[in-house]
């Protein structure tokens, strides 16, 4: 039999990929890229290229033709449609958690739900007590996002530090406060309802379920609906990106069949296999029909998920940081910090967050409702609390919302964001990294052998 040889990699393409791989495999890179691109969008934006920044992101698009012509900028195709896509894989998430994962039992689910709207409602509070009687006052939802993004790779940069039933804890309270921003967005931040539209909205969403219920597969089944859904929901006058939650909750998140009786019809087809003569003609539909009975056994959801989750943490949610992250400093003084806006923002990411949490957590475990997570102590729960304060991604996403045409305010909102997100991940990594760390999980006694398992 011919054995083929593979051509050794040029050593220089060793050494110039090596690293860039090694960084796409650190759990906190997307974090970190995150990061990078706000960081890039400050300098950019108050260096002596600033107007270049302005120019790229505010360039003039359009779509149609005729009456059906469309205008937008480039920030607009980021935030209102690449950011849908953001919204389609947070959908699916949601979904996966309450489907399959940490959030499907009420006892799982009710510690961080609970933690959730403490982390909600406190900065919220805080925000709106500072703004109250101003025209401010309509971003009251920017402080309660938590960026899972960050928080995670936060957490991440101390393994050892942080028990898992903490990480865990934080993921399924941030899926929550995505919950209530999603909810958020949906009721407040719209530009009035149209009946027509919100109808076809709604029989597209009806379409959907019964694509859900009949396990339809095909993406490009829900990429058609997905638009359509998109464009019903923009004139409807429901913010358009959360056509991307529904589609996203409607991806089928279990097997069509059992894994078992999948693998058992493969195992006999494959020794029939083994027992005809190879042949080369045939080869291709025989891996064929492996690859089909597999992914009978594969929810879609996941199959999504795998396929999109790259492209939003690597692409997607860094271009929309640059894109909005660019706030010039030019003209502002540090008196400005305590205006009742950013400093309502950055008191209600770095003060509210971390005391709504913490106290809705400690009282619920304090009467009984559930146990404290990952047999944390009170300053190891505090650190978390305080991390959580890191909003970011959606934080900025409400703020354009809540500001769209007054700049002036949206800039001072999006440096309360920043802020407050900073002081967030830098407090609490220190809490977490020098205060004490988790203690073991107790093992069971070992039982005297008493033969084979």
């Amino acid at each position: 039999m011919e054995t083929r040889t593979v051509p050794p990699v040029p050593r220089i393409f060793e050494v110039a990929v090596a690293p860039l791989q090694a960084f796409f495999r650190l759990e906190a890179s997307s974090g970190i890229l995150l990061a990078l691109c706000a960081v890039a969008a400050m300098i950019w934006a108050n260096s002596p290229w600033a107007d270049s920044y302005v120019t790229l992101f505010d360039a003039q698009l359009a779509l149609g033709q005729g009456d059906t012509l469309s205008h937008f900028t480039f920030r607009e195709l980021i935030n209102d449609g690449l950011m849908t896509i953001f919204f389609f894989v947070v959908g699916m998430e949601i979904k996966r958690e309450l489907a399959v994962g940490e959030l499907r039992t009420l006892s799982k689910a009710l510690l961080p739900l609970i933690a959730a709207m403490g982390g909600m409602l406190v900065p919220a509070g805080v925000y709106a007590a500072l703004n109250a009687g101003t025209p401010a006052l309509k971003g009251w939802a920017i402080p309660m996002a938590t960026d899972i993004a960050f928080a995670i790779g936060c957490l991440t940069l101390l393994k050892g530090r942080v028990s898992h039933g903490l990480v865990v804890f934080l993921t399924a309270l941030a899926i929550f406060d995505d919950i209530g921003g999603i909810l958020v967005i949906a009721m407040f931040y719209g530009t009035g309802l149209h009946g027509e539209w919100l109808l076809g909205a709604a029989a597209i969403t009806f379409v959907l379920g019964v694509c859900n219920l009949y396990y339809v597969r095909n993406g490009v089944v829900y990429a058609v609906l997905g638009t359509a859904l998109w464009y019903a929901m923009h004139h409807g006058g429901v913010h358009a990106t959360i056509a991307g939650v529904v589609v996203g909750m409607m991806i089928p998140a279990r097997p069509m069949r059992r894994g078992h009786q999948v693998l058992e019809e493969l195992h006999g087809y494959i020794g029939q296999l083994l027992k005809e003569p190879e042949d080369e003609s045939v080869r291709s539909g025989q891996l064929l029909h492996i690859e089909e009975q597999l992914e009978d056994i594969e929810p879609p959801l996941n199959r999504f998920v795998h396929l999109w989750h790259g492209w939003v943490a690597y692409g997607i949610v860094p271009l929309f940081a640059l894109a909005n992250s660019g706030i010039s400093v030019s003209g502002m003084h540090l008196s400005d910090l305590l205006k009742p806006l950013p400093l309502g923002v950055m008191l209600g990411l770095f003060v509210g967050k971390q005391v709504g949490i913490f106290l809705f957590t400690w009282v619920t475990v304090k009467v009984g409702l559930a146990q404290m997570p990952g047999r944390a102590n009170a300053l190891q729960l505090h650190g978390v609390a305080v991390v959580a304060g890191i909003g970011f991604t959606v934080a900025l996403f409400v703020a354009g919302l809540a500001f769209a045409n007054e700049p002036q305010l949206l800039a001072e909102a999006k440096l309360g964001i920043l802020l407050g997100s900073l002081l967030s991940a830098v407090v609490g990594y220190l809490l977490l990294r020098f205060g004490p760390t988790p203690r073991p999980r107790a093992e069971p006694a070992s039982e005297p052998a008493t033969g084979a398992a």
